[in-house]
């Protein structure tokens, strides 16, 4: 019998070699991903450079330098700090930021170019701007990443957490509309440097209060009610969640005007009390709370009407309310299936092309396909996030992954469809594409966060047990008893 080697003393649980620095397999292969995301992205700059200047310019190795530069940093911070997180993840957020970048940069030279015919001044590049917004929301990412290397410290702050977003949520309600209105919508800081959309944090935040709520009080919402023809409905005293929900949810489409965000902040809360519960009665009663808050605000306020009419007919008043989603509209029958190719359509005639109607420049200039192609990569994303949810160790980690995947496919479904007409106008902006600060660097935080997720859900090594009772974090599921 051939002799078996001696079992190693250091047992399973101990480090492969270079495995503190994250030299895995996993880490190999995202950054091949990255190397091909190099690739697609300096090809789109390629491009368009040669359809709209005929040359390659200085631009592209400028804006490629930043770019590769700062995803080459996230890729390093994540070898160092969440060695075992989701490698498929960076590469798709890499992938949607550098095609932004790609199609911010299309505009721009299509606005100079119409400037120059016009006689007018060159209008600086809004690219430029966003690679500054992509430095800052990498960083920030980085930041994350050091300092959160335990989701679950987030549960014992969630109380905090959730208060500072309603902060950030009620502060352009109160400043006055020199700082904080645009295009009739109250939702924004802006100062003299810098305009911020705290909203944007604000759904983080939220996010973060609601799933620590939950798994704290999960005997409270999975106590039943009334069984009525088969489900289980809540008692009314336990309805306080999604009635804050909604409340929130009216108070932010009055005061400032903003549907989207209302929408994404509700549909969110009401998934999040499914899922902690799996009682359809939350959903139903979630619906018809929505369904009625809806009839009310559209019989109430007039912003909501016009939305409503342009969303059933934009044509009625094509000059006037319904220009942008007819542009749209348009620009996207222009597109068909394979689209115009990169710099061949005009896309700039849609208004608000680089932020909230960026949606209609890939349907032009990348058609059907292209589009389709740029949806699945967020479907890529969502899956991947649900993943960790599943495989994460505690309940906490499994709600807010859960979440977070869920409210940026909200987030796309609720862009796509106002776009393409399938839904009211929102003006939220696309994730990681839309030119804007505020949403780069929240999406960036939301990855870092899901990404500390992934590495807690596919770390081998048993998680260090903490001395005294477990945190809300670590409470096991409990089976409760019905009345």
């Amino acid at each position: 019998m051939t002799p078996q080697p001696p079992p190693s003393s250091a047992g399973p649980s101990t480090p492969r070699p270079f495995s503190r620095l994250g030299l895995t397999g996993t880490r190999n292969s995202e950054l091949l991903l990255l190397a091909c995301v190099a690739v697609i992205v300096s090809a789109a700059f390629v491009i368009v450079q040669a359809s709209l200047q005929q040359a390659v310019t200085a631009d592209f190795a400028r804006y490629m330098g930043a770019l590769v530069a700062l995803i080459a940093i996230a890729h390093v911070a994540i070898r160092q700090f969440v060695p075992y997180a989701d490698p498929v993840i960076l590469p798709i957020v890499a992938l949607l930021n550098g095609l932004g970048l790609v199609l911010v940069h299309r505009l721009d030279l299509a606005e100079q170019e119409a400037a120059r015919t016009a006689g007018r001044a060159i209008p600086a590049p809004d690219a430029s701007k966003q690679i500054l917004w992509t430095a800052v929301s990498i960083m920030v990412f980085i930041t994350v990443l050091y300092f959160l290397r335990d989701h679950r410290k987030l549960a014992r702050y969630s109380y905090t957490v959730g208060l500072v977003g309603l902060v950030f949520l009620a502060i352009p309600a109160f400043l006055p509309a020199s700082l904080s209105e645009v295009n009739g919508a109250k939702i924004w800081i802006r100062l003299p440097f810098i305009s911020i959309q705290p909203a944007e944090f604000s759904k983080i935040l939220l996010l973060i209060f609601i799933c620590g709520l939950l798994v704290a009080k999960r005997d409270l919402f999975t106590t039943a009610g009334k069984h009525v023809m088969g489900m289980d409905f809540p008692r009314l005293r336990d309805l306080g969640p999604i009635l804050a929900a909604a409340g929130i949810a009216l108070a932010i489409l009055v005061i400032q005007t903003d549907l989207g965000m209302s929408l994404l902040l509700y549909t969110t809360v009401l998934v999040l009390m499914y899922i902690a519960t799996e009682r359809v009665g939350w959903i139903i009663i979630g619906g018809a709370i929505f369904l009625t808050g809806a009839t009310v605000a559209y019989m109430l306020f007039g912003h909501v009407r016009v939305r409503v009419n342009v969303w059933r007919d934009p044509f009625d008043d094509y000059f006037g309310t319904g220009y942008q989603i007819g542009q749209s509209l348009f620009s996207l029958a222009t597109g068909g299936l394979f689209g115009t190719g990169l710099g061949s359509g005009r896309p700039s005639e849609v208004p608000f092309a680089k932020t909230d109607f960026i949606v209609a420049t890939i349907g032009e200039e990348l058609g059907l396909v292209g589009l389709t192609i740029v949806l699945l990569l967020y479907l890529i994303v969502m899956i991947r996030g649900l993943r960790a949810a599943i495989a994460v160790r505690d309940s906490f980690g499994k709600l807010l992954a859960a979440g977070l995947s869920f409210i940026l496919a909200m987030q796309v479904f609720v862009v796509i469809g106002g776009v393409t007409k399938l839904i009211p106008l929102t003006g939220l902006t696309t994730p990681f594409m839309s030119y804007g600060g505020s949403s780069l660097l929240a999406n960036y935080i939301l990855v870092a966060i899901l990404l500390v997720i992934s590495h807690e859900a596919r770390n081998p090594h048993e998680p260090a047990r903490r001395a005294g009772p477990a945190p809300i974090a670590d409470a096991p599921t409990a089976m409760v008893k019905r009345t």
